[in-house]
């Protein structure tokens, strides 16, 4: 009830920003949300590592569920690439979280966002002569694994780990997002429930308030953009995020 006061609708105004852009990004790239997120609550609110992710996890339970919802029903879902993710994804997750709890994981976050970095330059190189023939992705499980172990230990990281490998082996990117997204969910719950056993109730604060609800209200509008905007442009997009993100992130785990 206290959020019902006006001081706090106010002081949470700045996080429903965040969070509608966070997800507006996220749902029609596959991309961003938690580590725009998780990038906000540790370097400007100093929010420990381990309690943003929880904070930011539990938020993703809500959009992930709206926007995959919202993705099945413009029909960007490949469901049986979702059913090779799915799984491997959350025993990642489990993994990351326990981990983030119990251990600092920062030592090797910059090695994880250089790669992101370069993977962001291949994707936008790659935009200027998308194949028109598209292939069947080889590496799924292992990727799911890794996408969920990073994405819980780093606050953030399914998307670009997992998005952007399959672009790159050549999966269409309207689908790979819508089912990237949608698979998330799953991850998301876990993961959450991992944080709640580990740090209790206590992780969430304010701004995950602020997060979900503008999280939530963009869910639905980010699945209509996948659908609606050109291949080229699409993948030239996520190669931009991907790259600034990541970028920013490696600079600051190295200052």
């Amino acid at each position: 009830m206290d959020f019902i006061d006006a001081a706090h609708i106010q002081s949470i105004l700045p996080f429903i920003a965040v969070g509608f852009g966070a997800q507006l990004i996220d749902g029609a790239l596959g991309m961003a949300f938690g580590v725009i997120s998780n990038t906000l609550l540790v370097s400007v609110l100093g929010i420990p590592p381990s309690r943003a992710s929880a904070g930011v996890h539990l938020v993703e339970m809500f959009t992930t569920a709206a926007s995959g919802i919202s993705h099945a029903f413009h029909r960007n879902i490949d469901w049986k690439l979702f059913s090779r993710l799915v799984i491997p994804g959350v025993i990642g997750g489990v993994g990351g979280a326990y981990l983030l709890v119990n251990l600092d994981a920062s030592v090797t976050r910059p090695f994880v966002m250089a790669y992101l970095s370069i993977i962001g330059i291949m994707l936008f190189a790659r935009s200027f002569g998308v194949p028109s023939q598209r292939k069947t992705p080889r590496f799924i499980a292992p990727l799911g694994l890794v996408g969920g172990f990073l994405d819980a230990a780093g606050g953030g990281g399914w998307g670009p780990v997992v998005t952007s490998n399959l672009l790159i082996q050549g999966t269409e990117p309207r689908r790979t997002i819508g089912t990237v997204n949608t698979a998330e969910f799953f991850l998301t719950v876990t993961v959450s429930i991992t944080f709640i056993i580990g740090l209790g109730f206590e992780a969430f604060t304010e701004a995950t308030m602020g997060l979900l609800i503008g999280g939530v209200a963009a869910a639905p509008l980010g699945a209509f953009l996948a659908k609606r905007v050109p291949t080229m442009l699409l993948l030239r997009l996520v190669g931009i995020v991907l790259i600034a993100t990541s970028v920013f992130s490696l600079y600051r785990a190295l200052s």
